[in-house]
C-alpha cells in the first residue's frame, strides 16, 4: 500500500449517527485524529439534523437526507476551509447530530409544596406531579446555550432545569386559575395545556426546545388535610346524626342485655335507653312549629374508674331509683369544681336518705 492510499484510508468516508438511545438530544461525531474526506457521504436520518461547527461557529445545518460533502454542498465551509485540492485539503470541522424526534416519558414534580388560597379551606399547600415530552426545534440555540463542547448531551442533563421551570410555572397557573382544590381533578386537561404553553414560552427562544406534550397526573394535599376531608365525607354519608345515634343504640341493646356484669355499663345502657325513650316521647312532630324544650344540665357518671354520659337529671334519678347509681358513685356537671359522690349532690342527695316504706301489717286470723 502506498503512502497516498494510507492517507486516503485515514480519512472518514461516511458521517452518520445510528441512535440506540431514546434520551440523547445531541451527539458529536467522533472524528478524533481522522479527517473527513472530500466527497464523503453525510447521512442524516429522519428525526435528526446534521450540524457542522467550524472554529466554534455553526457553519451549515442539514436536514434528513444523504449528502456528498463537496464544495457545492457546503457554501459556507468552502470559504472557511478552502477545499481546492480534493482530499489533500480534508474537512476538519466538527459534526454534531441533533435528535429532532420527541423524547417521551420525562417526569416532573413540585419538590416543595405550592401555597394557594382556596375558597373552601383558605390558605393550603398542594403538591403536583406529571410527565412531559421534549423536542429540539432550534439546533443553533441548543448548541450555543446548552451543549457547548459536550460530545454527548442527554435529556437528563436539562431535566432538572425543566422541572424547576415547570414547577414555578405551575404555581403561577394554579394561582391565576382560582379553581377550588376539590375541583382541580376535573380540570387537569385544561390546566395541563395552559401550563405547557406557559413553559414553552420560557424555553423556546432561549434553549431551542419545545414541549409538545405536558400532563398533570395528580394534585394532592397534605395528609392532615386528606384526613379532614375523609372525616367530612364520612359525616356527609351518615346524614342525620340523631337517626344514626338511635341506630347505634338499637345495635348496642342486645349486646348489653347479654352482659350480666351490671355496674356502670348497665347504668349507662339504662340511662341511654331512658334518654332515647324520652326523646321519642317529646311532644311535637318533625316540621311542627313548637319550639324545643330548654336543654337540661348534662351529668357525667364515674364508677370504678369508668366514665359515662352526658345524661339528663331525669335519667340520673331513674338510675338511682333502680340502684344502678349508688351513694358513692361520683357525679359531675358543668359549673362544679370536681367530682362529688351522688349522695352529696344537692338535687340527688335526698334520694339516698328517703325512709323505706314500713313492712306490711300481719294478716289477722279473724279477717
Amino acid at each position: 500500500m502506498g503512502l497516498l492510499d494510507k492517507v486516503r484510508g485515514e480519512f472518514v468516508d461516511i458521517v452518520e449517527w445510528v441512535d440506540d438511545s431514546r434520551h440523547t438530544l445531541v451527539w458529536r461525531f467522533p472524528r478524533y485524529h481522522n479527517q473527513i474526506k472530500y466527497g464523503a457521504q453525510l447521512v442524516v436520518r429522519p428525526g435528526q439534523q446534521g450540524i457542522f461547527v467550524n472554529q466554534g461557529k455553526v457553519a451549515d445545518v442539514f436536514g434528513p437526507g444523504q449528502y456528498a460533502l463537496e464544495t457545492k454542498n457546503l457554501p459556507v465551509l468552502s470559504t472557511l476551509q478552502g477545499w481546492k485540492y480534493g482530499f489533500d485539503s480534508p474537512f476538519k470541522a466538527e459534526v454534531y447530530f441533533v435528535a429532532t424526534r420527541q423524547v417521551t416519558d420525562l417526569k416532573w414534580g413540585t419538590p416543595n409544596p405550592v401555597m394557594m388560597r382556596d375558597h373552601d379551606f383558605g390558605p393550603i399547600r398542594i403538591r403536583a406531579f406529571g410527565n412531559y415530552a421534549l423536542k429540539a426545534v432550534d439546533a443553533r440555540a441548543l448548541l450555543a446555550e446548552l451543549v457547548a463542547t459536550d460530545a454527548r448531551f442527554e435529556a437528563d442533563e436539562i431535566s432538572e432545569l425543566l422541572r424547576a421551570i415547570i414547577a414555578g410555572t405551575f404555581a403561577d397557573v394554579i394561582a391565576s386559575s382560582e379553581i377550588a382544590v376539590l375541583d382541580l381533578a376535573q380540570s387537569y386537561d385544561e390546566l395541563s395545556e395552559i401550563l405547557r404553553k406557559a413553559v414553552v414560552e420560557r424555553i423556546d427562544d432561549e434553549y431551542g426546545l419545545d414541549i409538545p406534550r405536558l400532563q398533570i397526573v395528580n394534585v394532592s394535599v397534605p395528609p392532615e388535610v386528606e384526613k379532614a376531608l375523609d372525616t367530612r365525607t364520612s359525616m356527609n354519608m351518615i346524614g342525620n346524626l340523631s337517626d344514626y345515634q338511635r341506630y347505634q343504640l338499637c345495635q348496642s341493646m342486645p349486646v348489653a342485655a347479654a352482659n350480666p356484669a351490671g355496674g356502670l355499663a348497665g347504668a349507662g345502657v339504662g340511662l341511654g335507653m331512658g334518654m332515647s325513650m324520652a326523646q321519642q316521647m317529646m311532644p311535637g312532630q318533625p316540621g311542627s312549629a313548637a319550639p324545643p324544650p330548654p336543654p337540661s344540665p348534662a351529668w357525667h357518671v364515674c364508677d370504678g374508674g369508668q366514665t359515662g354520659g352526658p345524661f339528663d337529671a331525669a335519667a340520673i334519678t331513674r338510675a338511682i331509683a333502680a340502684q344502678r347509681i349508688r351513694a358513692d358513685t361520683l357525679l359531675w356537671s358543668a359549673g362544679m369544681s370536681g367530682w362529688m359522690p351522688a349522695a352529696q349532690v344537692g338535687q340527688f342527695g335526698g334520694l339516698f336518705h328517703a325512709s323505706p316504706p314500713p313492712p306490711p301489717p300481719p294478716s289477722g286470723d279473724g279477717m
